[in-house]
C-alpha cells in the first residue's frame, strides 16, 4: 500500500533552499496510510504550506511531492483530522512540532 511520510524539522527551512531529497530517515519520519490521507484530503485545501522550498506557498500538501508545513498549519492539520483515531500517531507528530515551534516536512506519494 502507498504511503505518505511526516517528519518533524529539528531545523527550521531556509528560505531559498529546496528540499527535493527523500530523507525520511533523516526526520524520523512515521508512515499514513495513503487511504488515510486520500479521505481528509479536500479538508487539507485551506492550509498554507510551502511546495519543496519557503519560496513557494501552496493550499494543501503536495499529493505527490514534498510539502513544508508550518507550525500554524500543524494546528490547523490537528483540526480537520477530527477524532479519526487511525491518524492519532499523526496528530502526536503535528502536536508535538506545535510544542517545539516546527516544521512538519511531508514526502508524498
Amino acid at each position: 500500500m502507498a504511503k505518505h511520510e511526516f517528519g518533524i524539522m529539528e531545523k527550521e527551512p531556509i528560505i531559498g533552499k529546496r528540499y527535493d531529497k527523500y530523507e525520511p530517515e533523516k526526520y524520523h519520519c512515521i508512515s499514513v496510510d495513503d487511504e488515510q490521507i486520500e479521505a481528509i484530503a479536500p479538508k487539507l485545501c485551506c492550509m498554507d504550506c510551502f511546495s519543496h522550498t519557503l519560496d513557494i506557498q501552496i493550499k494543501g500538501l503536495e499529493y505527490c511531492g514534498i510539502t513544508l508545513i508550518p507550525p500554524q498549519a500543524a494546528a490547523q492539520f490537528i483540526c480537520l483530522i477530527g477524532d479519526n483515531q487511525s491518524l492519532l500517531p499523526l496528530k502526536a507528530l503535528l502536536q508535538q512540532a506545535i510544542t517545539k515551534n516546527k516544521y512538519v516536512i511531508h514526502y508524498g506519494l
